[in-house]
């Protein structure tokens, strides 16, 4: 009987480890091909994995709750002789070794008798695997194509349209690895020191969530890597609060998604982050890493009071609509537990709405890597001193304080300053009768 080896999958770019919440099967079990095997956690989001292949669960290495690095064995599957096939390639007959190219890195493979798995974490079907090797679809691409099947899987239609549209052209390896075939011990637990605390009769002990043990760790971590200092800076958005009070029916019936105050604000941030790309970074040891694209992070409450941050992809190439869109997509996606875990990972910049709940002003943590953090207050009607061609007056105004929290490792005073002024001047420009920025 072959053996095929369920390895823990990498769900994102900057995931490393993921933790077993749930085991769906049970050594012994029968399975067939999509059935799913486990639940997985990576970084506050939940997956569920299923099966790539039909067979029978010979070996579970790791148990509930316990954290497993990316790319290592967590299962085998015992394949029966007739029953190795997918769905895809009942009719085929049975696949056969495929010698190595001397000339290509093994590297590139991870073997299990006739079955390979890449080293990305995505399962491939042997007859995929077989027509890739004909084909001469090195893994780089294999990876790549974009599956219909489950989760992405990638199917026998799939891989052939790819060929078919490639046009001959191949992608070469210039990176290589190593992954290890067998199951290592799991990561050792990291040692938390904590005070004692004594309990009185009638208090009541409440175990962390594991999203809050993760928030903790993570805001823990963050004030132990940055040195964190906060500027703050009250500005007039009587402009952004008029026109979007004259517009949001149009913009709902337009569009099909309600236009809050955000949006604005979001697009004034990343006007911002064009003028100071230095606030889009991150810190490497001693090199800094100023960011290309702006993902811009969203703070999203969740029902359970817990917070998580999705993030806007390349937000500096969408206008106000599109932001508004993607903002919402990814509100519900997080309310409704349906985030993927790209959809939280390599975020460059974070926006916290303190005003949601009436708070003035906030000192938020911030996100790492990230360098800074953003905080937007409540929206109030306060008596303002404004400037007419008749001299000084006192008007009743529209005002809103942000809060930006930045790493005084790499962001002094002077580029923190400047860059909270810049964006404060971009949302006083905002012209309530064309709805733009005219700074």
């Amino acid at each position: 009987m072959a053996n095929f080896d369920i390895i823990m999958p990498k769900m994102g770019e900057s995931i490393e480890e993921a933790t077993i919440t749930n085991w769906f099967v049970k050594e012994g079990d029968k399975i067939e091909e999509e059935d799913l095997l486990l639940e997985i956690a990576t970084d506050k989001v939940d997956s569920e994995i299923p099966s790539p292949v039909e067979g029978v669960v010979k070996k579970i290495f790791f148990k509930q709750d316990e954290v497993v690095a990316v790319g290592t064995v967590i299962a085998v599957i015992g394949l029966d002789g007739d029953n190795s096939s997918t769905t895809d390639d009942k009719a085929d007959a049975k696949v056969e070794e495929k010698s190595i190219d001397p000339e290509s890195d093994p590297a590139d493979e991870i073997r299990s008798d006739e079955h390979v798995v890449s080293i990305q974490g995505r399962f491939y079907s042997p007859l995929v695997k077989t027509i890739a090797g004909k084909e001469g679809v090195s893994q780089v691409e294999l990876d790549s194509i974009q599956g219909s099947g489950l989760n992405g899987r990638v199917r026998k239609e799939d891989i052939l349209n790819y060929v078919k549209g490639r046009g001959g052209e191949k992608i070469i390896l210039t990176e290589k690895a190593d992954v290890a075939k067998t199951a290592p011990e799991p990561a050792p637990k990291k040692q938390v020191v904590h005070e004692t605390v004594t309990t009185s009769e009638g208090d009541e002990v409440v175990e962390m969530s594991r999203l809050r043990k993760l928030i903790a760790d993570h805001m823990i971590r963050s004030k132990q890597t940055s040195a964190h200092v906060t500027n703050m800076i009250e500005v007039d958005v009587t402009g952004v609060v008029k026109w979007r009070n004259r517009v949001k029916e149009d913009f709902y019936k337009k569009e099909g998604v309600k236009l809050t105050y955000l949006p604005m604000f979001l697009e004034a941030t990343v006007k911002s982050l064009h003028d100071f790309p230095q606030i889009n970074a991150s810190v490497d040891g001693e090199k800094i890493i100023i960011k290309k694209s702006i993902n811009l992070g969203v703070a999203v409450s969740l029902p359970d009071n817990n917070l998580i941050v999705p993030n806007i992809k390349d937000a500096g190439a969408l206008n106000l609509t599109g932001i508004t869109r993607k903002m919402n997509e990814l509100a519900a996606a997080a309310r409704s537990n349906k985030l993927n875990p790209d959809d939280i990972s390599g975020g460059t910049f974070t926006v916290t709405n303190f005003g949601s709940f009436q708070n003035d002003i906030g000192t938020p943590i911030i996100n790492q890597p990230e360098v800074a953090i953003l905080a937007i207050g409540a929206i109030k009607k306060k008596p303002a001193v404004i400037e007419t061609d008749m001299g000084d007056m006192i008007a009743i105004r529209q005002k809103m304080w942000l809060s930006l929290t930045y790493d005084h490792r790499i962001i002094d005073g002077a580029l923190g300053g400047a860059f909270l002024k810049r964006l404060g001047d971009y949302i006083e420009s905002f012209d309530p009768d064309s709805g733009n920025f005219k700074l």
